[in-house]
């Protein structure tokens, strides 16, 4: 957890600052793929992800150290071929989970917030899962297993082809030469966005495109079709943690609802997207029809909201990093505690996002852990040991965010009606 938390720190600022050059160069261009909302969005998809992440809150079901004890044919030291199997064999797991993730109904939850941008930038490649606590999938690396790769090197390598799968989310980078047969580009990661029915579930290779040629999931980018994005049953919202549990609450609904008993179980194992017979007629569910006719979600608000939500932001940035910075310090279980204040600090401000009039009781609840937090421990975290003032400045931030969402909850979001007409932004 604690060296996890020290490669983040380096990594946040370097995609920052790659999104602000993206988000500059289409301006500039006249071609803004990047909506300050939605980026703002991704943005606090991606802490959360990250806070998971370090905090360790997943379990494997098959451990990669168990599989090495059991089945390595060989001991191998840690050369760059040893790296160069990990990477391959990496890779090989990852088109197959993020396959399975596409095709199977229950492991959909688990993706869907990643797509669930309507926007294509490298912001969006941020909008990672924090609904997945299980890894099914470790049986995937046995080939690595087999080979003796040591799990140390398992251990440097996922991050770091997790890291590289960045760079292609983006519209400004069309197609590459020869680098399209070889590894993913932005024009085939276009393609797998996309919810054209011509470009549905296709290309879920991660860096190299060639397993996709192999197993028959391959799409070129067409002049014609160009790509739509996001998906087929819109999330709706901002708010990121609302996403990642939206098609398992569907999912549960479903299995409640059928007097079906095969239902009940089938449903999870079925393809992605399947519901009990008549069910779509009898519990609709919201869906794009025509992918070239539809309006993308962005209810009215003011251009106040818009610049307050990213300052908020990056204030969030702030004590994430203070988190990543300082996990070993802190320590158990304090780190869950700090955990929790993040997932409400972004849901509470994603909700001001989607002008949800009860917004600012979530920041109250905020304001309160936070005082909370600030009475039990004496300070944040330790951080009163290096600056002696914090106690005040951070007691007085949680107050004035409260009035800002009181006034945004009670004053600015009465006067509208929640539309999703596109607004300047």
């Amino acid at each position: 957890m604690e060296q996890y938390g020290k490669i983040l720190i380096i990594a946040m600022p370097l995609f920052l600052l790659l999104i602000i050059i993206e988000k500059a160069y289409g301006y500039f261009r006249g071609n803004d793929t990047a909506p300050l909302m939605d980026t703002v969005s991704s943005l606090s998809s991606g802490i959360t992800n990250a806070t998971k992440d370090v905090l360790g809150i997943s379990v494997s079901i098959l451990t990669y150290e168990w599989m090495v004890a059991k089945v390595a044919f060989f001991t191998v030291e840690n050369t760059i071929l040893t790296y160069i199997i990990a990477f391959f064999v990496i890779d090989f797991y990852g088109y197959w989970t993020h396959r399975w993730s596409h095709q199977i109904n229950i492991f959909w939850n688990k993706h869907a917030i990643h797509h669930s941008s309507e926007e294509f930038n490298l912001a969006c490649a941020l909008r990672q899962s924090i609904s997945s606590f299980v890894n099914l999938f470790t049986f995937l690396l046995l080939p690595a297993a087999f080979l003796g790769v040591p799990p140390k090197v398992i251990a440097i390598v996922l991050p770091l082809h997790l890291f590289l799968q960045f760079w292609y989310h983006t519209k400004h980078i069309g197609k590459m030469g020869f680098l399209e047969n070889i590894i993913v580009t932005p024009s085939h990661h276009r393609v797998h966005h996309a919810i054209n029915k011509e470009y549905l579930d296709k290309n879920h290779g991660q860096i190299f495109i060639f397993w996709d040629k192999w197993f028959g999931t391959f799409q070129e980018e067409l002049k014609e079709v160009p790509p739509v994005f996001g998906i087929t049953r819109p999330a709706q919202t901002w708010n990121p943690i609302k996403i990642n549990f939206q098609h398992l609450w569907l999912l549960i609904q479903d299995a409640w609802r059928t007097e079906n008993w095969k239902d009940k179980f089938r449903i999870w194992f079925m393809p992605t997207g399947w519901r009990p017979e008549g069910f779509e007629e009898k519990y609709p569910v919201h869906k794009i029809d025509n992918v070239y006719n539809f309006e993308k979600y962005n209810p009215k608000h003011s251009s106040f909201l818009t610049y307050y939500s990213i300052t908020q932001l990056f204030m969030t940035l702030g004590f994430v990093s203070l988190l990543f910075a300082n996990v070993g310090t802190i320590g158990l279980p304090s780190i869950f505690v700090y955990g929790l204040f993040i997932l409400i600090t972004i849901y509470s401000q994603t909700e001001l996002m989607d002008t949800n009039t009860n917004a600012y009781f979530f920041e109250l609840y905020r304001m309160l852990l936070g005082f909370g937090i600030l009475f039990i421990y004496g300070d944040w975290f330790g951080l009163n040991t290096t600056l002696d003032f914090t106690n005040y400045a951070i007691g007085f931030y949680f107050l004035i965010s409260f009035v800002f969402a009181y006034y945004f909850s009670i004053r600015e979001f009465s006067g509208y009606k929640n539309s999703a007409k596109p607004v300047n932004s």
